[in-house]
């Protein structure tokens, strides 16, 4: 259960090699085998993958146009590495945008999409329990994606989307160490309960306090010893 719906994250479709090097950098970035940043020069990555600098260099924009990695006219790529301003801003626009897009979408949800909320409420839950750090993230990501979903208004639903990548890679990037998990059992649920119930600003409420905790345990790290992108990204 747990699989099938982490599974069921947004994502490109699999198959090219292109999205197989997008798809293991942003996994690699997110579950923090991959540090702030972290070069990523295109020949290392097209040994890695046995694909050609063109490929690579796709993958490398749309990871750039998700705010994953940073990319400079004839510079080596590297993990983003937003300052703290940047990632202040960042959480303080997703405040905004997630608390409306949870009160519009409050007691609005289809019977089908009430269950569902809740399934990935509990698979999250138990991807916790089980110590499986990655299911719990892209649990996570697709829990609050489904949120923008379903939202009425999907201009405010696409600014969240971007933005809950965009947190979920500061988050990634400076959790403090010694921190399992950025994970509250009660946030999630009390957010979708909240939205099913039709409380729109109760679920607005939880949703910045939610993000509230998240930023809180943020801390700024620097790194500067290099990585092994082989051990590190081939399946």
């Amino acid at each position: 259960m747990v699989q099938s719906l982490a599974q069921g994250r947004s994502a490109p479709p699999r198959g090219r090699a292109e999205d197989r090097i997008y798809d293991a950098i942003r996994n690699a970035v997110l579950t923090q085998r991959l540090p702030p940043g972290s070069r990523l020069p295109e020949l290392t990555l097209s040994e890695v993958f046995g694909v050609s600098r063109s490929v690579v260099r796709r993958a490398l924009v749309r990871l750039a146009g998700d705010h994953i990695i940073r990319m400079r006219r004839n510079q080596v790529a590297i993990v983003a590495r937003p300052d703290r301003e940047e990632t202040a801003q960042i959480f303080e626009a997703r405040r905004h945008v997630e608390a409306e897009v949870v009160r519009m979408t409050a007691g609005r949800l289809s019977e089908a999409a009430r269950s569902e909320l809740r399934g990935l409420v509990e698979a999250e839950h138990t991807a916790h329990e089980q110590g499986a750090h990655e299911d719990r993230i892209h649990l996570s990501l697709r829990f609050h994606d489904r949120l923008a979903d379903f939202c009425p208004n999907q201009v405010l639903a696409g600014i969240l989307r971007e933005l809950t990548l965009r947190t979920s890679v500061a988050v990634a990037l400076y959790k403090a160490p010694g921190i399992s998990a950025c994970y509250r059992e009660p946030d999630h649920r009390g957010i979708a309960e909240a939205v099913i119930a039709g409380d729109g600003d109760r679920a607005a409420q939880l949703a910045r306090e939610h993000l509230d905790h998240l930023e809180t345990r943020l801390t700024r790290m620097d790194h500067e010893e290099p990585v092994d992108l082989a051990r590190i990204l081939q399946p």
